[in-house]
């Protein structure tokens, strides 16, 4: 199937992330918000970010502004009634993507690919609420969306070949690189970084080192971009301690376990950049 009408259920900062792109790569793009307050939002957010890449020569003022003229919002699901694939980037709560897919399922063409961005929760579990579960899967981007060239295709039970040979000829439509894992929480990014952040957590929790000896010691000694605690509040506490609880879950395994450390600072609103405080304070910035 080729595919040309995208929809985007969530323009958050990951769905306007999967709008830009998808919108700059030449798809005819509708995203769809619970408010038009919301939907607003999130093409501020996308406008913002086309304007940044103009300014620093990475996107011409023409195809900024025939992208931003592909992309409609709405707070109506029923408009994806003609999408050929829709990415849900919801909320990560299983109840309410599951009424998202029931709605999609009854709302799209029979020939409509359903995703979800979700990065731990079960598309087959998702499709299992659909009448087409060979057509559901999860396609996982990585914040920023414009920026970061990998994807995951997470294959579902059910997921046919013919889906996947489709999401792979969309994502390299997106200019993505793919790779594929089996639906299990994590798949392969956070199957690896959570363990590995939740240790930093703890080496500082238990005095080892320093916060900053900590990513020095990551950034100059195995050559990272950003060290796991600056990275964690890039992420966002929260986020990694709902991924993190999740594969502990579903795995019993005491490397996915959150420290205590983890707990307090997210009860405590510490999430990292998104609330001005994390492992380092970024108020003044």
């Amino acid at each position: 199937m080729e595919i040309a009408k995208v929809g985007v259920v969530g323009a958050g900062l990951m769905g306007s992330g999967i709008v830009e792109t998808a919108a700059r790569s030449g798809f005819d793009v509708i995203v769809r918000e619970v408010s038009d307050d919301l939907a607003q939002k999130g093409i501020g957010r996308i406008e913002k970010s086309m304007n940044t890449a103009v300014e620093r020569g990475k996107l011409e003022a023409s195809e900024r502004d025939a992208a931003i003229a592909r992309i409609h919002s709405t707070t109506s699901l029923d408009e994806m009634a003609d999408r050929d694939i829709v990415i849900e980037a919801a909320i990560e709560n299983m109840d309410i993507k599951k009424g998202v897919f029931r709605d999609l399922d009854r709302i799209t063409g029979p020939h409509a690919i359903l995703v979800t961005n979700s990065s731990s929760l079960s598309s087959t579990e998702l499709g299992s609420v659909t009448t087409r579960p060979e057509k559901v899967a999860g396609l996982h981007f990585f914040n920023p969306v414009p920026v970061m060239t990998l994807v995951e295709i997470v294959r579902a039970l059910e997921t046919s070949d013919e889906t996947m040979g489709d999401l792979r000829a969309f994502s390299g439509r997106l200019g993505k690189t793919v790779v594929v894992a089996k639906d299990t929480p994590g798949f392969i990014v956070n199957a690896l970084l959570i363990p590995y952040m939740v240790d930093a957590v703890t080496m500082l929790e238990n005095g080892i080192a320093t916060r900053e000896d900590i990513d020095t010691a990551v950034t100059l000694g195995l050559g990272h971009p950003m060290g796991p605690l600056t990275l964690l509040d890039f992420v966002g506490l929260d986020t990694t301690l709902y991924i993190a609880d999740i594969m502990y879950d579903e795995f019993k395994n005491p490397k996915y376990a959150a420290p205590p450390l983890l707990r307090k600072m997210v009860a405590s609103g510490m999430l990292g950049r998104k609330s001005g405080r994390g492992f380092y304070d970024y108020r003044s910035k």
